[in-house]
């Protein structure tokens, strides 16, 4: 349905966080809705399985510790930990397009591994593993061989 609120959010989202399509941001907030559907199935489980849930949030960098925080948790809060938003606010990148371009060219390294998903969600220890392809160093152009005089 056509909602100028709602569209005009979107496109604020696309430049902030150089997200390439509408998409992105459908799936993002599909993620989002599927922890909360799943914090409101274990409202009435055990604190063992809540923990569980808990857990896996804290280690993505959300701060949840109850059930109503994970019910709380707005689209921003996981588009804040996509690769290239932490590349960007590390100041490995100058604005988050060029941040995003770094990540889809193999340029950014986590832990020494290329990752080329501009989705991929940074867990908090491998923020701290971030780092930028060094430049390839251009051969040094060989050196021209003499001409020899063609003689007639």
């Amino acid at each position: 349905m056509y909602v100028r609120a709602r569209i005009n959010e979107e496109n604020v989202l696309l430049t902030k966080y150089a997200l390439k399509s509408k998409r992105e941001v459908w799936k993002t907030l599909a993620k989002i809705n599927y922890f909360r559907s799943r914090a409101k199935d274990l409202a009435k489980a055990s604190n063992e399985e809540q923990q569980v849930l808990f857990g896996k949030l804290q280690k993505m960098g959300l701060n949840t510790h109850s059930i109503s925080d994970v019910l709380a948790l707005k689209i921003e809060n996981l588009l804040e930990r996509r690769l290239p938003t932490v590349v960007y606010k590390k100041g490995l990148a100058a604005t988050p397009q060029q941040a995003r371009q770094l990540v889809v060219h193999k340029k950014v390294l986590i832990d020494g591994k290329a990752v080329n998903i501009p989705s991929y969600l940074v867990a908090v220890d491998e923020e701290a593993q971030i780092t930028i392809k060094p430049a390839a160093k251009k051969p040094e152009a060989a050196p021209e061989a003499p001409k020899t005089e063609a003689s007639a």
